[in-house]
């Protein structure tokens, strides 16, 4: 078999093998259990707040130090963690010992504080 026979069948099997799971994705956003019900479920997640506490703020890096609760929607378990914050007036809302409630998601990349309230 020569140089370009090898590619053309090489290419034909790669084509066939990655359909199946193309049709599987095509078809996962027909139904109730689909693209709009998963999108709604996420939303749902994202908007649960998770306690905490501020551990430390950094206002020079933009980040803030929380040891948290589980985060569901990220699928994180309880922790201490750095997490940048989605508007650097969070910064000036908590300090260290704060008790927080607080939602964050991946943006850009990095896991983000995207909304944050403090516990009285």
């Amino acid at each position: 078999m020569n140089a370009i026979s090898k590619l053309a069948l090489a290419t034909l099997i790669a084509a066939s093998s990655a359909s199946p799971a193309f049709a599987q994705d095509a078809h996962a956003g027909h139904g109730s259990h689909g693209a709009a019900a998963h999108g709604s479920h996420q939303a749902a997640a994202a908007a649960e707040l998770t306690t905490g506490e501020i551990k430390k703020v950094d206002k020079d890096a933009g980040k803030l130090t929380i040891r948290h609760g589980e985060l569901k929607n990220l699928n994180m378990p309880a922790m201490t963690m750095v997490f940048r914050v989605k508007d650097t007036a969070m910064l000036s809302q908590v300090k260290a010992g704060d008790k927080v409630k607080f939602s964050a998601e991946k943006v850009d990349g990095a896991i983000t504080v995207t909304k944050l309230e403090n516990v009285k």
